[in-house]
């Protein structure tokens, strides 16, 4: 059984513009996410579909399919269905999963779970509660009924923590969960 392993960015966000490329511990999300999937041993291939050569290069040194989405595929009002399709049309295998990178403090043991019971489930499709870890059996993708309504089976895993960032007080709070030392601030305003 061959399993491919996605994350999805695009360049725009309408509300954390650049989201996918800002830093999280250092290293940007885009390429957390892909690290993440390639340390997992249930990933087969591991593949990045953006319309950015930004994001792309993020991760260009990596073990790593590099898929441009087309311009039909990387508008805000497009469902993540039809973006699988698309990637497994191009790299085949017989299970998709898509890591949500809104949740960098995900571990990857989810992965093998969404995996087992996507291709247990008589819908052929997990999605992890919360919403970091999403997948789906080939033959669920290709006969996809309504891609704006989610068959998914879910399942709650507390193996994914906060923060979901979606905007930049999100990031500022995952930088505060993940910090080990404070910065020394001098403040040049105070009076001795």
């Amino acid at each position: 059984m061959k399993v491919v392993g996605s994350v999805i960015a695009r360049l725009g966000s309408k509300r954390l513009p650049y989201k996918n490329l800002l830093p999280f511990e250092g290293v940007p999300l885009v390429r957390l996410g892909v690290l993440k999937l390639l340390s997992s041993p249930v990933i087969d291939q591991v593949v990045i579909s953006t319309e950015s050569d930004l994001i792309a290069h993020q991760v260009k040194d990596l073990d790593v399919c590099l898929i441009k989405r087309p311009e039909d595929l990387s508008r805000d009002d497009i469902p993540s269905i039809p973006v699988f399709q698309h990637i497994m049309q191009h790299v085949g295998g017989d299970i998709h999963l898509n890591y949500n990178i809104n949740f960098p403090n995900c571990d990857v043991a989810v992965f093998e779970r969404a995996i087992e019971m996507a291709s247990m489930n008589a819908i052929g499709e997990a999605l992890s509660v919360p919403y970091a870890v999403w997948a789906q059996s080939v033959k669920c993708l290709s006969e996809y009924p309504d891609p704006w309504n989610i068959t998914a089976e879910r399942f709650d895993d507390d193996r994914i923590l906060e923060p979901d960032i979606h905007e930049l007080a999100d990031l500022e709070h995952a930088h505060l969960l993940n910090r080990v030392n404070p910065i020394p601030w001098h403040n040049l305003d105070a009076k001795d």
